[in-house]
């Protein structure tokens, strides 16, 4: 008798809701002329860009609809799985495409962009692509931005030429939607990365220790000493002299060579004291002052009868 032998057939793999979430979504989601979409870059060529929209028609982003940013290039600016904000100008372009425009979302994102970035004093690295009267262009979102000559840089800027082509890192001063008006700085970058840096150097000067500097400026309330590295410290007219003074001018000139020793470096400034170094060299002479003494084996036989009994006071 032959067993019966059962044909085991592999079970059909069973759908889900979650393998038509695509197509649930793009059934339901509505699109209209003049919406602002987001889509994923899934071809780039001269001609523009395809985009997927996860809606059942893809879009379309012509070359002339993405930026108008000098030097851009739609080829090596724009890669396959960028995401794209783009404006619907018409839901079919003929060929089953919606056709969009980056260009016109921009003049409405960038905007909100730059506000958050003002606000939030975010840097920006931009390149300079002009010059023109009184600063330089730059791009921010593919927004045309001005950079004054005056917030060029920490130092009086007399040609602007030389800053086309650089990169530099700038802040948003200025933003107006309604007058188009962007203007940017590098000046506060660098003016806010030079206090760092200043701060650094006075976190490194230890009070107590004598640092040698050249004095650089008189007061009435006391003298600035130039200490070389970008540092400089406040010698108060008490701190100068051992002795009374009515003016640092009794004492000292522009260009001495001084030392002095560091009182403090509080609130970012370097206190020094010229009088607390003239102390210190006084107790130290005091100190290095010997006593001598006449020792001898036997006693001494020297006195003062002695001493006179042996000057010859024969005229």
């Amino acid at each position: 008798m032959m067993e019966n032998k059962e044909v085991m057939e592999k079970p059909e793999e069973v759908e889900t809701m979650a393998d038509y979430s695509k197509e649930l979504e793009a059934s339901f989601r509505k699109i209209a002329e003049g919406d602002i979409i987001s889509g994923t870059v899934i071809d780039v060529s001269e001609d523009g860009v395809i985009l997927d929209l996860r809606y059942y028609a893809q879009g379309l982003v012509k070359a002339d609809e993405m930026s108008d940013a000098p030097g851009f290039s739609i080829l090596r600016d724009v890669a396959v799985g960028d995401t794209v904000e783009a404006t619907v100008i018409k839901l079919d372009d003929g060929q089953g495409n919606i056709l969009l425009s980056r260009k016109s979302a921009n003049n409405v994102l960038a905007w909100d962009k730059l506000k958050v970035y003002l606000e939030e004093k975010t840097d920006l690295e931009v390149k300079v692509g002009g010059i023109t009267n009184g600063g330089v262009i730059c791009y921010v979102e593919d927004i045309r931005g001005f950079i004054p000559a005056s917030q060029l840089s920490l130092d009086y800027v007399e040609d602007a030429n030389v800053f086309l082509g650089k990169t530099l890192k700038v802040r948003v001063i200025t933003v107006d939607k309604e007058k188009k008006k962007l203007v940017l700085s590098a000046k506060v970058v660098l003016k806010e990365e030079a206090e760092k840096e200043h701060a650094r150097k006075i976190a490194m000067v230890v009070p107590g220790s004598v640092l040698e500097g050249t004095v650089e400026s008189l007061m009435p309330y006391g003298a600035f000493i130039n200490l070389g590295n970008g540092l400089s410290g406040l010698v108060h007219i008490s701190q100068i002299s051992q002795k009374r003074i009515k003016k640092p001018s009794e004492v000292l000139s522009v260009g001495d060579q001084v030392k002095a020793k560091v009182l403090n470096t509080n609130d970012g400034k370097i206190s020094l004291s010229l009088k607390a170094l003239q102390e210190v060299e006084k107790e130290e002479k005091a100190d290095t002052i010997e006593e001598f003494h006449y020792e001898s084996d036997g006693e001494a036989t020297t006195s003062l009868g002695s001493l006179f009994a042996s000057i010859n006071l024969n005229l």
